[in-house]
């Protein structure tokens, strides 16, 4: 299998956004999206099964790639939206996502996005949280912004780049680890396998 030359780790996620965000600070990703169950085990809590699937995507990603002959380091990522101890994944219809949308309204919900590097020596992982509060929506503004199908492929129904910006009053933790992606934590993680966003 080819791959771009200047490619410097691979990207064990499909998320068009993870990509853009490690574009951002001048990562080379090669995209390898892997499939895994996403499922909570029995009590675990929602740190827990974010942290690990993370962990698991970037143990995946890494062995596909290892099977291909290619020896990059491999992140991973997920995000999950906390509620009361609720965590909201992505919807799988759109009475999920409304329902969801619901919840949050005029709430402040927490989105948790976990970090995961894998090489052939080591394995790293970082976590960021942040706290949203979504103004008070309503019926007829949950019922337009999922018809636009933004919502669909995102965990808590949301985007925060996308039309749902309007519906943030206040972040307090990482925009973009509310996008998927904590640069800062990405930064930090990837220096510890030796790649260094500058310098």
């Amino acid at each position: 299998m080819s791959y771009p030359s200047d490619s410097e780790i691979v990207l064990a996620s499909a998320s068009p956004r993870r990509l853009e965000l490690l574009q951002q600070i001048g990562i080379h990703a090669l995209v390898m999206p892997v499939s895994l169950e996403e499922l909570m085990l029995d009590k675990e809590l929602p740190l827990d099964f974010v942290q690990r699937l993370a962990m698991e995507k970037a143990r995946a990603g890494f062995e596909l790639m290892s099977q291909k002959g290619i020896e990059l380091p491999v992140l991973g990522s997920d995000t999950i939206v906390e509620l009361d101890g609720e965590v909201f994944g992505k919807p799988v219809d759109i009475e999920q996502a409304e329902s969801m949308l619901a919840k949050l309204s005029g709430r402040v919900h927490n989105v948790h996005t976990a970090l995961a590097v894998k090489t052939a020596e080591a394995e790293y992982s970082a976590l960021s949280s942040s706290q949203v509060q979504f103004a008070v929506l309503s019926n007829e503004m949950i019922k337009a912004y999922v018809a636009t199908g933004e919502p669909l492929d995102k965990a808590g129904s949301y985007g925060i780049q996308g039309m749902a910006a309007q519906f943030v009053k206040k972040i307090n933790g990482s925009y973009s680890g509310v996008m998927g992606l904590p640069l800062f934590e990405t930064a930090e993680l990837l220096a510890r396998v030796q790649i260094k966003v500058l310098g």
